[in-house]
């Protein structure tokens, strides 16, 4: 992937975006990362009449056009919030930094409402409502609001220059050229080892400095996605600030474990979820990301669905991928069928 601010003005940026079969697509955008325009000769105006690959190359330009604006020029261009690395990285750290109680006051009712899946005496916080086609299909969503944003800080110069260290230049290889079967036994190994090392310890101490001050402000409410009877989906209301969120957890009725390993598994949710960031712009991730796991839905979905991209989500039959954590951190065929659904 490679880009090209070639104008600007006080309303939007034009960027020219070439992918990573070397096509160029010509984007603008509004200051806020609103697309306004978006052409590429090397792929059709109608959507009909492009592939699911093809379609995915545009959307990884208009991603990377995004991420690109956002760090050369500093307007935050990307979104939602919530699918930018700069703010995720500030919400695994400051996750990270809580001790057991603070994490509670969090996020205890969504432990809670995850361990009710999985014993009679946990009570459930939210109730399957009336119209709900199977429990298998909810996903249990909390946002993530942080008490300083990372681009109105005087660490956003930082933010910014640790997340162009993040491979944005990088066209040596891209994600869609890592098929997983087609690793070295040492890539597999690697892959694999960054993901036991970071969901067993989060790693601190390199996005300390990054997140030095950074805080969680609030949640939102406990609310759900969920399939009625005729398979469209709902999504309850909660009550949450005006303002859009920094993280989003999606979390699946599956056993969190001790409240100790459902922060570690939130902690390695939001990693994951920074290398779908990136994966999905079609930039290869950093060492620290290049690991295997289930981060946003809507990624999973699309490895299962485009050709090029890898399982980064899924376990593998022959091993490769770690089989001594829980599978929820690493996702399932059966889980990615429920929520298949419920996001398509």
């Amino acid at each position: 992937m490679r880009a090209e601010i070639i104008d600007e003005n006080e309303k939007g940026v034009a960027v020219d975006v070439y992918d990573n079969t070397g096509s160029l697509h010509e984007i603008s955008m509004f200051l806020d990362g609103e697309v306004s325009y978006h052409q590429s000769e090397s792929y059709s105006d109608k959507a009909d009449n492009r592939t699911r690959e093809e379609s995915e190359h545009g959307k990884q330009a208009r991603r990377y056009a995004q991420y690109y604006v956002f760090l050369n020029r500093g307007y935050d261009t990307v979104t939602p919030k919530w699918k930018n690395p700069v703010h995720l990285q500030a919400v695994r750290s400051a996750l990270d930094s809580m001790d057991l109680e603070e994490f509670e006051d969090h996020f205890g009712d969504l432990y809670q409402q995850l361990k009710s899946h999985h014993g009679d005496s946990t009570e459930r916080v939210l109730h399957p409502p009336a119209d709900s086609q199977d429990e298998d299909y909810h996903l249990y969503r909390k946002h993530v609001y942080l008490g300083l944003d990372p681009l109105e800080t005087d660490l956003a110069d930082d933010a910014r220059e640790l997340a162009a260290e993040f491979g944005l230049d990088l066209d040596e290889q891209s994600p869609n050229e890592t098929p997983l079967a087609g690793l070295t036994d040492d890539g597999l190994e690697t892959w694999s080892g960054f993901s036991t090392e970071l969901f067993a310890q989060p790693n601190e101490d390199e996005l300390a400095e990054l997140a030095e001050g950074f805080y969680v402000d609030t949640t939102s409410e406990l609310h759900m996605a969920y399939l009625d009877h005729d398979g469209i989906e709902q999504v309850t209301t909660a009550i949450e600030p005006d303002r859009e969120p920094d993280a989003r957890f999606e979390e699946p009725p599956v056993d969190p474990g001790t409240l100790e390993q459902f922060q570690h598994g939130l902690s390695f949710d939001l990693a994951c979820q920074i290398r779908d960031c990136f994966v999905r712009m079609g930039v290869k991730p950093p060492e620290e990301y290049q690991i295997l796991g289930l981060g946003h839905i809507a990624a999973a979905l699309a490895y299962e669905e485009v050709d090029f991209y890898p399982d980064y989500h899924a376990p593998d039959e022959d091993g490769a991928y770690l089989s001594d954590l829980d599978s929820k951190y690493f996702g399932d065929n059966s889980l990615l069928g429920s929520v298949k659904s419920l996001l398509n």
